[in-house]
This record gives C-alpha cells, structure tokens and sequence, in this order.
C-alpha cells in the first residue's frame, strides 16, 4: 500500500513528464498520476538494454509511460534542465518531436523498465505541481 509517514493512503504516485516547447526544443514538468488509475494500452514490454541511446539526444519514439524498476538516471533535456529518475518515479515521454533528451545511469550500470506505449488521443492523466 502507498502511505506517507504519518500512515495515511496516498492518491498520486510522482511522475515527471517530457514535453515539447518552442524552437523543436524538449522541457519537463513535475507532477503526479492518480493510483488505481486505468491507462488505455494494447501492450507493454520490458527492456534492459543501455548502449542504443544512453548520452545520445532522441525524442520518444511515441507516447509512452517508462516504468523504473531498477536503475538510477539523470535526463537531459534540449533546454538544459536535468532530473533524476529512479525507481518510484513514473516518467511520461511526451517529447515525440525535436531534439528530445538524453539520458546516462548515474549509480550502477543497469536500468530495467517497462514501457506501455499510450494509444493517440489517450489522456495520459499526469497532474501539473
């Protein structure tokens, strides 16, 4: 069960979404999606793999959730702003154009999600902080 310190059930889990800005450039928000939520996807599929993309600047290849089961990262994103992303963190590529991001591990060698693409007009349901 998700609770906070005082023991009280939590709504939201956090979450960090890609966007696109002016200039074909990339930016993040921080926020949160509601738990026990329905996400309309077909499918979903886990990767391992960290030397396709890892410090080379790509846009999400389509909307998607990327669920961190194992791994710490820092994103880069085109305007210069980083994050971090790690596990408990839900992260929604909505950056499907431009120059994008990148990412590189930054606590082992190994990052394990699971990616559930998003159909076109599905609501992705992240709320803005």
């Amino acid at each position: 069960m998700n609770t906070d310190q005082a023991g009280t059930i939590k709504n939201y889990l956090k979450a960090i979404r890609l966007i696109n800005i002016e200039d074909d450039k990339c930016a993040f928000e921080t926020g949160r999606i509601p738990i026990r939520q329905h996400i309309n996807a077909n499918y979903f599929f886990a990767q391992t793999d960290v030397s396709t993309l890892e410090k080379i600047p790509h846009p999400a290849p389509r909307r998607q959730y990327v669920i961190t089961l194992k791994g710490k990262l820092k994103f880069t994103v085109s305007n210069g702003e980083t994050f971090i992303i790690e596990p408990g963190i839900t992260l929604i590529a909505n950056d499907t154009a431009g120059e994008g991001h990148t990412w590189e591990i930054v606590d082992g060698n190994e990052w394990e999600r699971i990616y559930i693409p998003l159909e076109e007009d599905t609501d992705d349901y992240f709320i803005l902080d």
